[in-house]
Parts: structure tokens; C-alpha cells; sequence
């Protein structure tokens, strides 16, 4: 079992960036494939990026490409979501999950078994 923390959210300028991170408690959190999604008000939750255990395979919803950037540091038991660019349209909680189903889609919420509570980003215009 692992436990996961987010941080780093915040308000930001439109154009700005921030470093969200995913702590997480627990043995063996190298083994688990981690994901982003986030959740406007009012809509549904929503795939933003993953990473493989090692870190070589990294996945982006398109809204997000080229603007967020997804690593992990299993040294500190952390994966990082680098945000640059930020546009309004990305204000939402910002959560991370953990799955070791290594068959299952990176895509989906209801792969991951653990979740953070999450952590707001808001981008004013």
C-alpha cells in the first residue's frame, strides 16, 4: 500500500508555472506507474499526464503537451508535475495516483488504485 501527497499549487498569472509534487509513503513506491488528473468545478476528472515506474515512458493529454512536463525521482520517493504556460483552462484540483496494474490503460482514474488529496491550481487571466 502506498500513501500520496500532493503539493505545490497555487495561484499563478496566466503564462506562469508551477512544480506540483507527489510525495508518496510506503514500500516499494518504484514499482508503481503514477498519473495527474485533474477536476474543474462542475466537470468531470480528467487525464493530464503519467509515468512509468522507471520514468522512461511518459504520457500526455494533448491539452497539455508540450506545456507539462511529468518525471519521478524514486531515490525520494516523488513524481513531479512541471506546468509551464499555464492558461486559465487549467485551474482544477490537481490530483496523483499510483497503480502497480501494469496491464492496465495509464489513461483511465479507474486504473489507479491510490489517490492524494489533491491540490489547487488556480491561473487567472
Amino acid at each position: 500500500q502506498v500513501q500520496l501527497v500532493e503539493s505545490g499549487g497555487g495561484l499563478v498569472q496566466a503564462g506562469g508555472s508551477l512544480r506540483l509534487s507527489c510525495a508518496a509513503s510506503g514500500r516499494s513506491f518504484s514499482n508503481y506507474r503514477v498519473g495527474w488528473f485533474r477536476q474543474a468545478p462542475g466537470k468531470e476528472r480528467e487525464f493530464v499526464a503519467a509515468i512509468s515506474w522507471s520514468g522512461g515512458r511518459t504520457y500526455y493529454d494533448d491539452s497539455v503537451k508540450g506545456r507539462f512536463t511529468v518525471s519521478r525521482d524514486n531515490a525520494k520517493n516523488t513524481v513531479y508535475l512541471q506546468m509551464n504556460s499555464l492558461k486559465p483552462e487549467d485551474t482544477a484540483v490537481y490530483y496523483c495516483a499510483a497503480s502497480l496494474d501494469y496491464s492496465g490503460s495509464y489513461y483511465y482514474a479507474k486504473e489507479y488504485d491510490y489517490w492524494g488529496q489533491g491540490t489547487q491550481v488556480t491561473v487567472s487571466s
